[in-house]
């Protein structure tokens, strides 16, 4: 049961991710397109609630690989994880806590 659940949990992550890549390559395309598409920029720190380095990692990369967002760094007592985006908007930190950072947790923890 637990293996059936654990692989749901990865799949679900990896539509996720499919998603937002699919969303996010529109977004960029659009900005390249037109620039002033782009409002406002900024880096956003995001509080974690996963623990382990792996989990932590697989986040920061899924984010990074994600067209628009870079993770530049983990704080040292690791409960904030510094993402730059490219188009900020009041409720970047909480769709990525419970988006991505939610199914991390799933899958991993």
């Amino acid at each position: 049961m637990k293996l059936l659940r654990r692989s749901t949990a990865w799949l679900v992550l990896a539509a996720l991710f499919l998603r937002e890549l699919t969303f996010s390559v529109r977004d960029v395309l659009a900005a390249v397109v037109d620039p002033g598409r782009i409002e406002h920029s900024g880096i956003v720190a995001v509080p974690l609630d996963v623990r382990s380095d792996t989990a932590i990692a697989m986040l920061a990369n899924l984010i990074t690989l994600t067209p628009g967002t870079t993770s530049l760094h983990v704080s040292e007592d690791r409960r904030r994880l510094y993402v730059h985006v490219m188009n900020l908007s009041d409720d970047v930190i909480e769709r990525i806590k419970t988006g991505l950072e939610r199914r991390v947790m799933e899958a991993m923890e």
